[in-house]
């Protein structure tokens, strides 16, 4: 049985000291508790802080992005030493506001997760339709384009090493969620395409997460679905008592 992954990404919210109120708030909360792989994602300013809060400690933590190269002159950009010099085990890939603010492609996305595996790193890579692409029923085609385009030229023993997150942009921050046979659905085609890819013993191995509006009320009904294996968790994240009910909610 695939273990559920709940992961916190705060965004650009938390400055340190705020950070270390919420992951020392956290570690009071979820202590002992074993069942679920839990991941909280600072902004960077507020990693080293989080990581020596954390230490021996059952939360993981992670990059909200990083640069592909090793290191040269890329002005305000982290390379993935610096992340992992940090005792990072995780990077977000390719989240909908990346691509959409900054700019991000399949290809970015692509260089971004061989750099993650090379160091160590388990990438979280998102992939999702926007509102106009799911009410002109290209949600598959769109996923598709993404899982493909992210995942290209992976090994079998790479694919192993990353988390998928799938994230209907309409869904992210607006209230609205997927309903849970939408969820399913989704991570299912998502689950067939990675058995093309990798072959279906990859693919049942996998964890698919889904993101977009989880809140305590209803990741219990969205976990329900078979090949839906946690959580990437936005503004319930920045509350302790949320993120923790998510957390204890999402046990199989």
């Amino acid at each position: 049985m695939r273990k559920p992954i709940i992961a916190g990404n705060w965004k650009m919210y938390k400055t340190s000291g705020e950070a270390l109120e919420l992951v020392n708030g956290l570690k009071s909360e979820l202590k002992g508790e074993s069942a679920v792989d839990i991941v909280v994602c600072p902004p960077f300013t507020a990693i080293a802080k989080v990581a020596d809060a954390l230490k021996g400690s059952n939360i993981g933590y992670g990059a909200q992005d990083m640069y592909w190269e090793e290191e040269g002159a890329f002005t305000g950009e982290v390379a993935p030493k610096m992340i992992t010099d940090l005792g990072c085990g995780y990077c977000i890939i390719g989240h909908s506001e990346r691509r959409t603010y900054f700019h991000e492609t399949n290809d970015t996305v692509n260089k971004k997760v061989k750099a993650a595996l090379k160091h160590g790193l388990t990438p979280i890579v998102c992939v999702g339709e926007r509102l106009e692409e799911r009410d002109s029923g290209k949600t598959f085609d769109v996923v598709k384009d993404h899982v493909e385009g992210g995942l290209s030229g992976l090994t079998k023993e790479d694919a192993l090493k990353v988390v998928i997150a799938y994230e209907p942009v309409w869904a992210i921050g607006t209230g609205r969620t997927a309903t849970p046979e939408q969820a399913q659905e989704v991570h299912k085609y998502i689950r067939s395409l990675l058995g093309k890819m990798f072959g279906e013993e990859v693919s049942s191995k996998v964890r698919i997460q889904y993101g977009g509006s989880v809140k305590p009320d209803n990741v219990k009904a969205i976990m329900a679905g078979p090949d839906i294996d946690g959580a990437l968790v936005g503004g319930a994240s920045l509350n302790v008592k949320d993120f923790a009910e998510i957390v204890r909610q999402s046990k199989r």
